[in-house]
């Protein structure tokens, strides 16, 4: 009772079509693990995920949300492949620059919002600087006189 949601951080689908179909079909299921797990995870039944890169380029988010409910998996892959250079920096340092990225990418785009926490991994290499800025300016978040 009282419980209206769960969010599915682990990369097992059968395992959570299997939770999903033993739960109160009330419950509504979010896929924890970012959009390059959203396919498979509402696939069999997630309902939405967990973005970093919503607070970076929400428009991108939204549309692989989007395809996703609309049952379009080849759109949404193709969305979260253009993605990929900004989830690979997310998951260096075990997973510790996750935050990391996400803050260094706010602070490129003039939106500060401070440093991560330790353990986070902080701050970011010369290397994943250079990274990050040149997905954001790829994208065109980010304009090269500004990098």
């Amino acid at each position: 009772p009282g419980v209206v949601g769960v969010k599915w951080a682990s990369p097992t689908p059968l395992r959570l079509a299997e939770a999903i179909r033993r739960a109160d079909p009330a419950i509504i299921w979010v896929g924890g693990l970012a959009e390059p797990w959203a396919p498979p995870l509402c696939a069999v039944g997630a309902r939405g995920f967990t973005s970093g890169l919503i607070n970076v380029w929400p428009e991108r988010s939204v549309a692989i949300h989007a395809a996703l409910a609309a049952g379009d998996y080849a759109k949404a892959n193709a969305l979260i492949a253009e993605m990929e250079p900004f989830e690979a920096l997310r998951s260096e340092e075990g997973n510790g620059a996750n935050v990391s990225v996400v803050k260094a990418a706010l602070a490129l785009l003039g939106e500060d919002c401070g440093h991560a926490r330790p353990p986070a991994a902080w701050p970011l290499s010369e290397r994943q600087q250079a990274k990050l800025r040149d997905a954001l300016q790829g994208w065109g978040l980010l304009a090269k006189e500004a990098a």
